[in-house]
């Protein structure tokens, strides 16, 4: 079966099961970040599932080619004349398609049909009328029950124009679909079962490197090549003239934003902070306009997956920060782009930059991005993940003129149970090891946070390091409790 090609997904697979085997017209709208996946998902599941009508949109094609694609694809799949599909608008496309779903049905009455419209954002181009083409055809005919053998995929990588014009449309198709799937990247889980699927074994440090590189996406994945150490493959694929994550950056912002610079604009601002800035702060540092600009392209960022938001503890709005959350571009814009800058680049450049101290600061607050995507493996690892909790950040700046020191918690964890564990992520080449000086730290870092919040829950210091945590005589008493990268994978 095709779905056993699939590596994860086991919630998406769920839903996709319960689709074909459904008794009513099912209508589903898949999303995500581009180069995620979304295609290899519906086309995988589905191939042996049925009769397979699958409609490719193109950036750069014409209403006219498009036509001809579809024309091309529906005669091919239901076995018709050419003659008979050649259309010059979208509505007689799908009354042709209605003609053959009728059709094939009569011929084959127990066989599902799955239509499959893959980057329909760039089918529905300007004055184009699929869309509305669309919207007719399943409001008028395949909503209807007696087509409930057919069932209705269409995906888009333009997220927030799926989201706006599909998910929350407000015209014909309003609270059509039956089921979306928003598709996020590949978890270290999931990108630890990818990878080796394909040949490629490494420890789990090593993953995680990766992953601080390409993130979970899969098609960035595939070109990881076997027998390698991350840092041989990292400096193969992304600093090599010509290969692939070396010229992705630009070619996967221009392809999803009309006005992309504005997006670019906005995804440096915050890779030149880590910890991440208010929404204040993230506009004035890209020089976009706080009104309606800033808000569309901030919205259309984190429905993409790019950025996201933060709380800061018991702050609501004011207290949001933005940080980005891609990885590729994190690690595009740190190490990738200013090597291409400088020129020629060594055969061995990655070999030599991993192992200086500002690789291992920097990759300090990678590290801290993905424990944050993983923060139910963490709650599982705690014992609280059936615990309501809320996760937030906190800082307090020490006041110019005031004997006092400031503080910085990058991960709070605050339980229905009363109880807040203060996280603290460290990403080390080995068993982590508290100093006096860092132990004095954490207390202080409790102290102050107990003062300003003026919080009387019980206060828990959470330790996630990779490989652990010596438990010295620093380490009795202070530390409550401590996870490993381990769990992350788990």
């Amino acid at each position: 079966m095709s779905e056993n090609n699939i590596i994860g997904r086991q919630s998406e697979k769920v839903v996709l099961k319960r689709l074909i085997e459904s008794h009513y017209p099912e209508f589903l709208a898949v999303y995500g970040r581009r180069r995620v996946g979304k295609t290899y998902l519906v086309s995988e599941y589905f191939e042996d599932k049925g009769v397979l009508l699958e409609i490719t949109g193109s950036p750069d094609a014409s209403k006219e080619l498009q036509l001809s694609r579809f024309s091309t694809e529906l005669s091919h799949v239901f076995s018709l004349k050419n003659e008979d599909c050649d259309f010059s608008n979208w509505n007689d496309a799908f009354l042709s398609l209605i003609e053959a779903i009728d059709s094939h049905h009569t011929q084959n009455p127990k066989q599902k049909i799955i239509l499959f419209f893959d980057e329909v954002p760039w089918l529905d181009r300007k004055k184009s009328g699929f869309l509305s083409a669309l919207d007719y055809c399943w409001n008028r005919v395949l909503s209807k029950k007696r087509y409930d053998y057919v069932l209705t995929v269409i995906c888009g990588s333009a997220a927030s124009w799926m989201i706006k014009r599909i998910v929350n449309n407000k015209g014909g198709l309003h609270n059509r679909l039956t089921e979306v799937i928003n598709l996020a990247p590949f978890s270290l889980s999931e990108t630890k079962s990818y990878l080796t699927s394909r040949g490629v074994v490494l420890e789990n440090k090593q993953i995680v490197e990766l992953y601080m590189a390409f993130g979970g996406i899969p098609t960035y994945l595939s070109h990881v090549p076997p027998g390698l150490s991350s840092s041989q493959i990292i400096n193969e694929v992304c600093f090599a003239k010509g290969r692939f994550l070396n010229e992705e950056f630009k070619r996967m912002y221009s392809s999803l934003f009309t006005n992309y610079h504005n997006h670019i604009k906005v995804i440096r601002s915050l890779a030149d902070s880590p910890k991440g800035l208010t929404r204040g702060d993230l506009l004035s540092k890209a020089l976009i306009s706080t009104g309606g600009e800033g808000s569309v392209v901030l919205q259309e960022l984190i429905e993409s997956g790019f950025i996201a938001t933060y709380p800061t503890f018991k702050k609501k709005k004011r207290g949001t920060f933005y940080r980005l959350t891609d990885q590729y571009s994190l690690f595009y814009l740190k190490w990738i782009e200013p090597a291409s800058f400088a020129g020629s680049i060594d055969s061995n450049y990655w070999l030599n930059m991993s192992q200086r101290q500002s690789w291992l600061s920097w990759a300090g607050y990678a590290f801290e991005n993905i424990c944050l995507m993983h923060i139910n493996k963490i709650k599982e690892a705690l014992g609280i993940s059936g615990v309501l909790t809320a996760e937030s950040q906190w800082e307090y700046k020490s006041q110019p003129d005031k004997d006092e020191k400031g503080a910085q918690i990058d991960l709070i964890i605050a339980r229905a149970d009363k109880t807040i564990n203060l996280c603290e992520m460290k990403f080390c080449k080995d068993t982590f090891s508290i100093t006096p000086e860092y132990a004095e730290k954490l207390k202080l870092k409790k102290s102050i946070f107990r003062e300003k919040t003026k919080c009387r829950d019980l206060l828990l210091t959470t330790l996630i390091t990779t490989y652990g945590v010596k438990e010295n005589r620093n380490y009795l008493g202070l530390v409550d409790s401590q996870v490993n990268m381990d769990i992350l994978f788990d």
